[in-house]
């Protein structure tokens, strides 16, 4: 559990939580930042404080709640919840859209309950229908029709129940694995964990779908099926590993793919070398070069130790941040008309310091090469990119956020394009965020609202879904 999730760092930055089950009880540890580098002495030390046979463990990038010391550490995963005789504890991924509803529902049951993150509301749901003498499959169920959003969970009730599932759209990835002696079953959001433990895949869970594991092996039983499925998109884009697998691709190979259709869709672009935002973009890059011929210039370094992810950051921390964590080596693009690759613009702050170290160099040209189609609506379903006036693309049009940034074009990849090179369908892929078609009906009504409002000078006040603004 430890290498599965210090392998997915990359997931959240934030803090991390260990779990284990020993038939009696449960043992936790949980802290803020990333896993941590461990020596054997103190991986020994650790596994003697968490005793038992089964484990769930988490990474956290927030998406709700607040961000200051105290609520990031309150918010750390797993959590663990009881009520009576009953006990829950719970990883989850993903995001909430009606937390008034369901906090108002779980208060009304549990007047003490504290909520902290979307994990508490989920885990005190499911305690809810529990507690009303529902069997494991029936409460999960119900926790499925009752919730707006993306959810990935894994959990561990006090019966010795190990299970997963996942919300009836599938927005969040979640797979199942075992060992080489079969002796070990293991879920994860994805499967670089597997690899790092000489795992083999399984299956990834289908949209609606409940997993319980025993020592026997996975019992699949299929709750609510959708025939909308809505995988995020963005996990090809940006934030899943290059080495990861969905849909039976390596995730890399689908990113270089996206590079060679911008250079099919933008012909009329001239360049000496290409030049990528590492390292999301490095792929993307390989796949401009194969298609165009023109050199990839590997001039662009990202500090190893400089580990902070910059789109998981606060916006007061992300400029000065890229500026130290990204090395461009100027003078070997001096004169140079470059094509710069880059997975995705949100606010436009990292390719905007970027291309301003460009020009200080000397570049002649800087096109811009995007690989996810333009942003124009928040998330809802655990990207924090929850407000309309965060989002450059949602205000300006290309040819405006080029002027914006410092670039001479801004060229983002279609949505067919990105549509296509994932191998599935457009209507199995969530694409709310670059076409505001949102697969939840709560989502898709705030939304509509806010952006009306928005466009009326209305001024966000944060996150839509944890604001006054949302009327679930």
């Amino acid at each position: 559990m430890y290498w599965g999730l210090r392998v997915q760092n990359h997931r959240g930055h934030q803090s991390h939580g260990f779990l284990t089950y020993n038939g009696k009880q449960f043992h936790l540890y949980r802290n803020l930042d990333l896993v941590p580098k461990l020596g054997s002495n103190a991986l020994q030390e650790l596994f003697g404080r968490l005793p038992g046979y089964i484990g769930i463990g988490n990474v956290r990038y927030s998406t709700s709640g607040k961000c200051d010391e105290t609520s990031l550490l309150q918010g750390t995963q797993p959590i663990i919840g009881s009520i009576n005789n009953l006990k829950i504890a719970l990883s989850f991924n993903g995001n909430i859209v009606n937390t008034s509803t369901i906090r108002k529902e779980v208060k009304d049951f549990f007047p003490d309950f504290k909520y902290n993150c979307d994990s508490d509301l989920v885990g005190y749901k499911l305690l809810l229908e529990l507690n009303k003498g529902k069997s494991l499959s029936s409460a999960v169920k119900s926790c499925m029709l009752s919730l707006d959003g993306a959810f990935s969970v894994i959990g561990i009730t006090g019966n010795n129940d190990f299970f997963a599932f996942k919300d009836p759209h599938g927005i969040k990835p979640l797979c199942a694995g075992h060992s080489p002696d079969n002796n070990t079953y293991s879920l994860s959001s994805e499967t670089v964990s597997f690899d790092i433990n000489g795992f083999t895949r399984d299956f990834e869970l289908e949209p609606g779908e409940l997993v319980t594991v025993t020592k026997n092996g996975f019992n699949r039983e299929q709750l609510i099926k959708n025939p909308t499925k809505a995988f995020c998109a963005f996990e090809y884009a940006y934030f899943a590993r290059p080495d990861a697998r969905f849909n039976d691709k390596f995730v890399y190979e689908i990113r270089e793919q996206f590079g060679r259709n911008l250079v099919k869709e933008f012909p009329e672009i001239a360049a000496d070398l290409i030049l990528s935002v590492p390292e999301t973009a490095d792929d993307p890059a390989m796949g401009v070069h194969e298609e165009s011929k023109v050199r990839w210039e590997r001039a662009s370094r990202r500090h190893r130790y400089v580990t902070e992810r910059a789109f998981i950051l606060l916006n007061s921390e992300r400029s000065s941040t890229i500026n130290r964590k990204i090395n461009i080596l100027g003078s070997k693009m001096s004169g140079k008309r470059v094509i710069l690759t880059e997975d995705s613009i949100v606010p436009g702050d990292t390719t905007k310091v970027i291309i301003g170290k460009l020009r200080k160099s000397g570049v002649k040209k800087v096109y811009m090469y995007v690989t996810f189609p333009r942003i124009i609506g928040p998330c809802f379903y655990r990207i924090d990119m929850s407000t309309y006036a965060q989002l450059i693309g949602s205000k300006y049009s290309p040819e405006e956020i080029a002027k914006i940034i410092g670039a001479d074009a801004v060229c983002y990849q279609s949505i067919e394009g990105l549509v296509n090179a994932t191998g599935q369908n457009r209507n199995e892929l969530c694409l709310a965020c670059i076409t505001g078609e949102y697969p939840t009906p709560l989502a898709q009504k705030i939304a509509d609202d806010m952006k009306n409002k928005f466009f009326m000078g209305y001024k966000e006040k944060g996150r839509i879904y944890e604001t006054g603004d949302n009327k679930s």
